[in-house]
């Protein structure tokens, strides 16, 4: 079982920068593929980010692409959301996620995909 714990969620100004972090319990970290999702109020959970098991793959959804930037630290068993520019839709509880399947781009937005959550993080950005 691994364990997920996210950090960093604040009140923001919109145009104001975090960075969101979510460290892993599991000692093959590097064997993970993670991801972020959000969950706005009234809303779906919908896809952020993921990064493959050695970071060398990303992708984004086209609400945040060229805002944010997801990253991983291996040796620290963290991943890393940095969230840019942000706007007042970008408010929502924010959800780190783990996988152990093989990364497949088209698949990595998927929620079903993943076998791991944390309990989520709350972003909130005002006007």
């Amino acid at each position: 079982q691994v364990q997920l714990v996210e950090s960093g969620g604040r009140l923001v100004q919109a145009g104001g920068s975090l960075r969101l972090s979510c460290a892993a319990s599991e000692r093959t970290f590097s064997n993970l593929r993670m991801g972020w999702f959000r969950q706005a109020p009234g809303k779906e959970r919908e896809f952020v980010a993921a990064i493959s098991w050695t970071g060398s793959s990303t992708a984004y959804s086209d609400s945040v692409k060229g805002r944010f930037t997801i990253s991983r630290g291996n040796a620290k068993n963290t991943v890393y959301l940095q969230m840019n520019s942000l706007k007042p839709e970008d408010t929502a509880v924010y959800y780190c996620a783990a996988s152990r399947s093989t990364w497949v781009y088209s698949r990595v937005a998927k929620s079903a995909e993943y076998d791991y959550w944390g309990q989520g993080t709350q972003v909130t950005v005002s006007q």
